[in-house]
């Protein structure tokens, strides 16, 4: 996996430059501490999401098992890689569907990208969600990473509208995510507009398709094409900014490195931090690893929850922030 094995993130993703106003007079018992919170109705044991990796590949299925029974250890939400290659070719079912055989009450999301969905309707939307019995579905946009792509979808026309009439028609909850170019605030009015149920950023910052896209490349144009966009997109923390606020639930994904990165997001409008590359290589090879570090992060969210005098997770998404720097400018710019 080129995830894995090579130096594909890029950027910044502007919470260096978000400072949680410290709070002495702290008043709660650190051994008290909630991380339980809400999202679209369900309860997740900690804002920390496990945000889309894998699936779709045999060598995949041992990777999503692993990050499923975390999630069930820990009760929190899970989404899965997109599920275009098993609804092509269902003997690649298995990779996925062990996600809900190992975490039967599990929060899970489905995955399809916006192409698809223009392609072929709400017919494969339908069958992503039942492949995990997911309670909501995840599209994905990834302009930048078609673009660069040889093989990739370059027209995104009609694609608004068929994500409106997904909205429509289903029962269960939408989510649009980006995969790491961020979201605008005009992008977010719009999503609100047509019936999405909630947003993830997928902010620059993190893991960089550009960079990916570059390091698979055989094409010599295109790899010399991607070296001028691993610049390109809104950090996470400015695109939080932007879409909190906006309309309804956010998930702010791009970057998120350790629990005090989730307690700036928190402070700054999201409901839930999608966390990926982090759980990646440990979710590859060793499950106590894997749950150590989701326990290391849960510890460092609730050592900043202390020190900002919240015990529970709706006190600490009214925390006051100091935003300084390059962070702070692009935000002013916006308002």
């Amino acid at each position: 996996m080129i995830c894995s094995e090579q130096q594909i993130e890029r950027g910044w993703t502007g919470f260096d430059d978000v400072r949680l106003v410290h709070n002495a007079l702290t008043e709660c018992d650190l051994g008290s501490i909630s991380t339980e919170t809400r999202f679209l109705g369900h309860t997740l044991g900690s804002p920390l999401f496990i945000a889309a990796m894998t699936g779709g590949h045999p060598d995949t299925r041992d990777v999503n098992m692993r990050l499923a029974r975390a999630a069930d250890r820990f009760g929190l939400g899970m989404g899965v890689g997109s599920q275009r290659a098993a609804i092509e070719n269902p003997e690649l079912e298995d990779s996925f569907t062990v996600v809900r055989e190992e975490a039967p009450k599990a929060f899970l999301c489905g995955n399809l990208g916006i192409i698809q969905l223009r392609d072929h309707g709400i017919e494969w939307a339908d069958r992503a969600v039942e492949m995990i019995d997911a309670q909501a579905l995840c599209i994905h946009l990834n302009p930048l990473q078609e673009a660069l792509q040889p093989e990739g979808d370059h027209d995104a026309r009609n694609c608004v509208a068929a994500l409106a009439e997904l909205c429509a028609d289903v029962s269960y909850p939408v989510i649009v995510k980006e995969t790491g170019s961020g979201i605008s605030r005009e992008a977010a009015r719009k999503l609100w507009s047509i019936g999405v149920s909630a947003i993830d950023t997928g902010g620059w910052g993190g893991t960089s398709w550009a960079a990916v896209e570059c390091a698979r490349a055989t094409d010599v144009h295109l790899a010399r094409l991607g070296p001028q966009f691993a610049d390109w997109g809104i950090p996470t923390a400015v695109s939080l900014c932007e879409v909190a606020g906006t309309g309804g639930p956010v998930i702010a994904t791009g970057g998120i490195r350790s629990g005090t990165d989730i307690a700036k997001a928190l402070a700054l409008g999201a409901d839930l931090s999608g966390v990926a590359l982090p759980l990646l290589k440990p979710a590859m090879n060793d499950e106590k690893m894997l749950h150590d570090v989701i326990d290391m992060m849960h510890r460092q969210l609730k050592v900043a929850m202390f020190c900002t005098g919240s015990d529970t997770v709706s006190r600490m998404k009214k925390v006051r922030t100091y935003i300084t720097g390059l962070t702070g400018r692009m935000i002013e710019s916006e308002e």
